[in-house]
């Protein structure tokens, strides 16, 4: 089975799978300026923290094209203000703000007489983060599919495939690892409101690799681990504390509560560059909160009263104390988290 390929750059422009338009429509969304890649990740045309740290060093690249010609202080104020939007696209993935570092770093090399060059430098070091993440991710499902037993129904919240992660994915990348080496797994999905991750880009996934799956409403998830149906729960994440607390799609903490309530596995997937060693716990992280009219309307649909008050949260934090072990590309990590993340080199 060929991994979907949710990204690439090529003639000078980045392609996109629109996510939003899946699984109705199949088609690309082309970035040719930074501004572009900016409103792909606020947007969520590409969505998945290490994809958007990916499309952000693209986005840093794309700029360097646009002011190429301008002299070296010109171009450095543009292209710090491309940095700085980039990095603020959205509060919550670590990812972005580490692809942007990265991309900042590379630029600070770049000398005065070399401006014209910048593009082809930055280009390059945007084709190593993808090219690494890639690389991680077939490391991570590895790793992760040690912890999945033959026959196991595993369930999944939100999206962590190859439309989220370049590569196999994190958790669904894990899912993606056990079936193709023949564990005969199967594999109920969230819908994961109020965006439908599950339901759109899950679901699409499953079918296309050929995996056995059920979606599921989100509510549905606590009876079936009630009832000794859920073999082991694996998530993603958007930002891990240095303590092991999570910050993933917002419902993520409610399936760990329970299934540290039934006594089922609950697993975090995800790079070490999805780690905020600089982020004592959970209650430092930002969450990001959205627009009400994704809670509001389906598919431009309302289906909600004028005038309702909504409260949005696009993540939630789940404690250390709820993770049974967190699978990165460099292993497994069992608590205590504390220590083990500090042994990780980043």
């Amino acid at each position: 089975m060929e991994t979907i390929i949710a990204m690439e750059f090529a003639a000078d422009r980045l392609r996109l799978i629109d996510q939003r338009k899946l699984p109705g429509t199949y088609v690309f969304y082309e970035c040719l300026t930074y501004e572009d890649v900016e409103f792909a990740i606020k947007d969520m045309v590409v969505r998945g923290a290490p994809a958007i740290g990916a499309a952000a060093a693209y986005g840093v690249a794309l700029a360097a094209r646009t002011y190429r010609e301008l002299e070296a202080t010109a171009f450095r104020q543009k292209l710090e203000t491309a940095l700085t939007t980039l990095n603020d696209a959205r509060p919550t993935a670590v990812n972005l703000m580490w692809a942007i570092k990265r991309m900042r770093a590379k630029l600070a090399f770049v000398n005065d007489s070399a401006i014209p060059s910048a593009y082809q430098v930055l280009k390059q070091e945007a084709d190593a983060i993808l090219a690494e993440d890639i690389a991680k991710s077939e490391k991570l499902s590895a790793f992760g599919n040690g912890l999945v037993p033959q026959g196991a129904t595993i369930l999944t919240h939100c999206n962590t495939g190859s439309l989220a992660v370049p590569g196999l994915g994190t958790a669904l990348g894990i899912v993606k690892a056990a079936h193709r080496v023949g564990k005969n797994i199967s594999v109920y999905a969230d819908e994961t409101r109020p965006r439908l991750q599950g339901a759109r880009l899950t679901a699409w996934e499953l079918l296309q690799e050929g995996i056995p799956a059920t979606l599921i409403a989100d509510s549905v998830a606590a009876t079936l681990m009630r009832d000794g149906k859920i073999s082991l729960v694996v998530v993603g994440a958007d930002r891990i504390a240095a303590n092991g607390d999570s910050a993933n799609k917002i419902g993520t903490f409610m399936l760990s509560v329970v299934a540290q309530r039934y006594k089922v596995p609950f697993y975090v997937a995800a790079p070490v560059s999805t780690i905020d060693f600089a982020c004592p716990g959970g209650g430092a992280i930002v969450i990001e909160e959205r627009n009400a009219d994704e809670v509001t309307c389906i598919e431009g649909v309302r289906v909600a009263p004028e005038g309702i008050r909504v409260y949005n949260p696009a993540f939630d934090v789940t404690p250390a104390e709820n993770i049974t072990a967190i699978v990165t590309e460099q292993g497994i990590l069992y608590p205590p988290f504390s220590g083990a993340i500090s042994r990780l080199s980043h």
